[in-house]
């Protein structure tokens, strides 16, 4: 029997990402077992707010779990793509993208009136258009200490990814689903990654792997990327593929002005990277 050891934060969402990993793996492989290792990231430490955005550095949530990857501790690290920096260690590349979940925004709503908040300033910005007389704030924490703050009356509603929810089982506290349009979700959005070693063998992975998660996902970070994007940046985008094409939308907001730029492309599948560095140029022009 052999054993992958697959490194997980150890919030509830995140172990039940890991565990939607592993149930693959398990009924592709009979001759696998998968262990989690649970994994307590800087950022997962430090609550506290962060100087330009309250939301945080995404780094500070993967920057452990990579550790884990140099040091051979894990076999591979289970991470929400949309929290993932758009730069990482050449040497510890994603190796394989699950199929996409719902890659919306949503509401979780506890009263009308109250403050609505969300860890991402790029749902904020969007918010303020969406409620221009409710105060939107940031929130920090995994999504069940935010669902607290919320319970507790600290909040009027919460925008949270509706992926997160689902795999909670928490669907039937969803008020409403914000569409594309509505609020542009971050790159990657939905997609579950796993990020493993340069040269290792993953091929127990291709039960996984999603083709079109991929390509959408190349295209999507490719963007985010060639806009110099960091957790600080507000910048949205998705990609859904149509047979060997793909069609990408992407959203950057001045934060200081609040003015939005939006634009769209279509191009092969094959070119998804190049793809998603044009529609940067387009919207930077």
């Amino acid at each position: 029997m052999r054993i992958i050891r697959i490194g997980t934060r150890g919030s509830l969402l995140a172990v039940a990402q890991a565990q939607i990993i592993a149930a693959q793996i398990s009924r592709t492989w009979p001759d696998i077992t998968a262990e989690l290792v649970k994994i307590v990231t800087s950022g997962d430490r430090n609550m506290s707010p962060f100087s330009s955005d309250p939301a945080g550095i995404k780094s500070m949530f993967t920057l452990e779990l990579e550790q884990a990857l140099i040091n051979h501790d894990i076999d591979f690290a289970v991470h929400s793509l949309k929290d993932v920096p758009a730069h990482i260690n050449p040497n510890l590349p994603i190796v394989a993208y699950s199929q996409r979940a719902d890659l919306r925004d949503a509401l979780v709503l506890s009263d009308d009136a109250g403050a609505l908040g969300s860890s991402s300033l790029r749902r904020r910005l969007q918010l303020e258009r969406l409620y221009p007389d409710r105060e939107i704030i940031p929130i920090r924490g995994n999504i069940t200490t935010r669902l607290a703050k919320l319970d507790s009356g600290e909040f009027g509603g919460l925008v949270l990814a509706a992926a997160g929810l689902e795999r909670l089982g928490l669907t039937h506290r969803i008020a409403r689903i914000f569409q594309p349009s509505e609020i542009m979700p971050a790159p990657g959005q939905g997609i579950l990654a796993c990020q493993g070693r340069r040269g290792g063998e993953y091929e127990y992975l291709a039960c996984v792997n999603d083709d079109s998660s991929r390509d959408c996902a190349i295209a999507e970070r490719s963007f985010s990327r060639a806009l110099g994007a960091g957790c600080n940046v507000p910048i949205g985008a998705y990609a859904v593929t149509e047979g060997d094409s793909l069609r990408l939308r992407g959203l950057f907001i001045d934060e200081k002005t609040r003015r939005f730029f939006r634009g769209e492309l279509v191009g092969g599948r094959s070119d998804a990277e190049k793809l998603g560095q044009r529609l940067a140029e387009v919207i930077l022009s």
